[in-house]
């Protein structure tokens, strides 16, 4: 994939990512951050990409255009669905504007049949409807401490193997997985939550949605992982420029500050989960090498066609 494809298909994820024009603020400055730290790689300067967007002095049309091969065109497509559906179901904004991209790259039903399994997984975290976020009656028994964190390791390699596989889809799982965990710790203690509150508890300790996932696949595209099939995977276990173990990390921390943070009765301020949101993000890149070998391993034995499935996990 050349430079400028590698450009438009950062410019179109960009412009999907604004299009629904309901980003909070900090969730701007979020993208707005991943795009200076990753303004390094392939001669693609981000922030400068983010401006024009966010000024709109590119077009669509104009952008689709710089593409030319198929795979680039594909490629380009499912990074702007999974965009799309980072932070829920499409909106009708968003549904409109990846039908005119459908036609600007001139691709045809499989590109329809790929959004329609981002929304089956955008869709798929088992939650309550209408959880109200307040504590259940206190003859609830005491999580088990140890198989807390047991399971919140094991998400956390679950994540970071998602990061190493090459496919769009398999990136963009790793947002409902993290929902899912801070569900499950949260009910674990006796809260029964919704989507809303769960999105909130990330939000409050520092993960975006949208950016979160422009990050994970703005590092393996311009590391050169996302698209390649066949060796891709293989290229990405051995290659840890490509998978800087964020995912393995960040689900740690999410984990381990929501068992903190259910298990004291909700009482931390913002900044202090915030604090220890990135205290703990730290932690988890200090043990990411140590778990490293089952993150691979985990990877080995994962494809496309689980992800919908590991996300529905019941």
């Amino acid at each position: 994939m050349t430079p400028s494809e590698t450009k438009a298909i950062v410019t179109l994820s960009l412009l999907a990512a604004f299009v629904d024009g309901e980003k909070h603020e900090r969730e701007r400055a979020e993208i707005k951050r991943i795009a200076e730290g990753l303004s390094q790689a392939d001669g693609v300067n981000l922030p400068t990409l983010y401006q024009d967007v966010l000024m709109k002095r590119v077009s669509l049309a104009s952008v689709a255009g710089e593409l030319q091969s198929t795979e680039s065109k594909q490629l380009a497509y499912e990074m702007a669905v999974c965009v799309c559906d980072a932070d829920g179901t499409q909106s009708d904004a968003e549904r409109m504007f990846l039908a005119d991209l459908r036609t600007s790259l001139g691709l045809d039903g499989s590109a329809a049949q790929f959004s329609r399994q981002a929304e089956d997984i955008a869709a798929a975290v088992p939650m309550a409807a209408t959880g109200t976020g307040v504590a259940a009656a206190s003859s609830v028994p005491s999580p088990d401490s140890a198989e807390l964190d047991k399971s919140i390791l094991n998400a956390a390699i679950l994540n970071g193997a998602l990061e190493l596989l090459p496919e769009t889809l398999s990136t963009m799982a790793i947002i409902p997985l993290q929902m899912k965990l801070v569900y499950r710790i949260g009910k674990a203690h006796g809260y029964e939550l919704d989507s809303g509150h769960v999105k909130d508890f990330l939000a409050t300790v520092g993960v975006g949605l949208t950016s979160q996932y422009l990050e994970q696949a703005g590092r393996k595209l311009l590391g050169g992982l996302l698209g390649k099939m066949g060796g891709g995977l293989l290229r990405g276990l051995g290659n840890q420029a490509v998978s800087s173990g964020m995912s393995f990390a960040s689900t740690y921390a999410l984990g381990h500050v929501a068992k903190r943070y259910y298990a004291g009765g909700r009482t931390l301020s913002t900044q202090m989960l915030k604090d220890s949101f990135s205290n703990v993000v730290q932690e988890g890149k200090g043990l990411q090498t140590q778990y490293l070998p089952a993150i691979r391993e985990k990877a080995r034995s994962l494809d496309a066609g689980k992800v919908l499935a590991l996300v529905r996990g019941a």
